[in-house]
């Protein structure tokens, strides 16, 4: 582990140290650069990995390469970056664009003849440097909505090319297009008393400073009285101007009696460690309210490079005797700081607010490997699943597995097992593991063998046996049977399924498979008439849909379609 972090540090300190080209690379949209996501956000288990860019509510424009180089990759996603490209420049850096809505005509063309190929709406694929080459400012795609977009932008990255790093765009020249005089807000400041001894404002419980904001946009907070080791969290945004989306922030410093002693700044991280997000924050907080405090310490090392360099872990540890002072510096990309001051002096008094342990049989360690069997149900925990020792809630009753709750990120995969040996093959087909909360039901892979269905999860909660046997919905065409299509350019479906979700799907016209597009927030299916595959005349459509348990839907329909401009006029 100790190896692992000081690589780390090593590999951020040279990412810091690295002067970035400003001037080599253009814009890849000709629109105003008002960002509705920034490098670094805490989103959902995950940190955001690019610059998101609002296209006026709308599908599109024009996407430009944003230097010479050539397409390095494509890959065609419901989920996702959905529509994505990636462009190599020989500059050692790989730019990404996300959320397209369509490729240019002769990227369009490739990516189009391997869909039909492999007769797949989804797929992936790379190419060496002379089968498509692109020039800078050339139109590589237009902007959209697709994969797992909340609307229409597009997503911009920038990556090492030879070791995947991904890099603040505003790096790169962007920060001249975005204008931002607005320092960042502060939503909220969160003690906690991280000692065993600790005690907070007589609390052992997270809980709120009071701020009083100042005339110089400064922050002052009430003073704290202490004992032990504490620490704090930080709810935080920022807005560039002409902005209105509540954006990430770029760096944080704290420092305790004018000393620099926790610190980070989203210059650069590696993919695999996007996830430690739920770390970052403190993720029972965001689980209950939604809302997404950023710790300002560590109580367990983990190998977050954005955190590397600190020589401290975060906490204070207030001594008797003693009126310490911190202060909370917040900056965005372009120097606009915010400060919090306050202080805390040392209390000996006692807890009046408790912070109950609930002590089990059953202690994860969150370095190693843990096992536990109940009723014919198993959980296996690697090590490092989990970011922190805690007892685990763990029982089964009436066929539930109850594992612990839901606010307790995990971060590696947890395999759960169930005996499934009573079940017949009929049954046994169509049963799954199912997670749920509540009302809420979620589908989990799940894989038999010597009479046990297993499935490996990310989170904790409640687990059972469940059956899917309802096959998927096909509804709504948008077009009437029989109807003439001439002067339409697509048609389209729409496809449901109310429990195990949706596996694949299927067309053909006249016999031959057809390339549907899905877009699965809106559950629509459409094909393109440009692929040339309809007949003139009848033509004949059979849809088929099937569910992850193998429960399949078909529908069938037909229209007409001509290209004689005259016969369509005279239906």
């Amino acid at each position: 582990m100790r190896f692992r972090i000081i690589f780390l540090l090593f590999t951020v300190l040279s990412f810091a140290q690295q002067p970035y080209p400003e001037n080599y690379f253009r814009s890849p949209l000709d629109l105003p650069l008002h960002p509705s996501g920034t490098f670094g956000e805490v989103r959902r288990n995950h940190f955001h990995t690019g610059l998101d860019y609002r296209t006026e509510q709308k599908t599109g424009f024009p996407v430009y390469a944003a230097a010479d180089g050539y397409v390095s990759r494509i890959k065609v996603s419901s989920y996702g970056y959905g529509t994505a490209l990636y462009i190599d420049h020989p500059n050692g850096y790989t730019t990404l664009y996300g959320h397209l809505e369509a490729y240019a005509p002769k990227i369009d063309s490739i990516v189009r003849a391997e869909q039909y190929k492999k007769q797949s709406f989804e797929i992936e694929m790379f190419f060496k440097p002379d089968e498509i080459p692109v020039t800078q400012g050339e139109v590589v795609a237009l902007s959209g909505n697709s994969g797992g977009s909340g609307g229409p932008h597009l997503h911009f990255e920038y990556r090492d090319t030879k070791t995947e790093a991904i890099i603040n765009p505003l790096h790169f020249g962007l920060k001249k297009l975005m204008n931002d005089t607005k320092a960042p807000a502060v939503k909220g400041l969160m003690v906690y008393a991280l000692s065993d001894d600790a005690v907070a404002d007589g609390s052992k419980k997270p809980h709120l400073v009071k701020l009083r904001l100042q005339k110089d946009g400064t922050y002052t907070a009430d003073k704290i009285l202490a004992k032990g080791k504490i620490g704090f969290s930080l709810n935080t945004s920022d807005k560039s101007t002409g902005s209105t989306g509540n954006n990430g922030i770029y760096k944080v410093k704290t420092f305790y009696n004018d000393s620099l002693n926790f610190n980070y700044t989203f210059d650069t991280f590696a993919f695999h460690e996007a996830r430690y997000s739920n770390n970052f924050i403190d993720y029972g907080c965001y689980y209950t309210t939604g809302n997404r405090f950023q710790k300002l310490f560590i109580t367990m090392p983990y190998p977050l490079s954005v955190i590397a360099g600190n020589t401290s872990n975060g906490q204070f540890e207030i001594l008797p005797n003693t009126a310490q002072k911190y202060r909370i510096e917040i900056s965005d990309f372009h120097g606009n700081k915010t400060t919090i001051n306050g202080s805390i002096e040392y209390s000996d008094a006692p807890a009046t607010v408790a912070e109950p342990k609930n002590v089990t049989p059953y202690f994860v360690k969150a370095a190693s490997d843990n096992n536990y069997t109940k009723d014919g149900v198993s959980v296996y925990i690697p090590a490092h699943a989990f970011y922190e020792d805690f007892y685990m809630d763990f029982d089964v009753k009436d066929s539930i597995l109850h594992l612990h709750h839901p606010e307790v990120p995990v971060h590696d995969y947890i395999t759960v097992s169930f005996d499934v040996s009573h079940l017949s093959p009929e049954v046994l087909q169509k049963t799954f593991i199912e997670g749920f909360i509540g009302k809420s039901r979620n589908y989990n892979f799940s894989t038999t063998e010597n009479g046990r269905l297993t499935a490996k999860v990310r989170s904790l909660g409640d687990y059972k046996l469940d059956q899917d046997t309802t096959p998927p919905k096909i509804y709504s065409p948008s077009f009437a049977e029989g109807k003439w299509l001439s002067q339409h350019q697509t048609f389209s479906l729409k496809i449901s399924d109310d429990l195990s979700g949706i596996a694949t799907f299927d067309a053909w016209l006249n016999g031959k498979w057809i390339l549907m597009h899905y877009d699965y927030k809106t559950r629509i299916i459409f094909h393109n008439f440009s692929d040339g595959i309809a007949d003139e005349g009848r033509n004949d459509l059979k849809v088929t849909v099937t569910d992850n348990v193998g429960n399949s839907t078909t529908f069938e329909t037909h229209f007409f379609r001509t290209q004689n401009t005259a016969l369509e006029n005279n239906k």
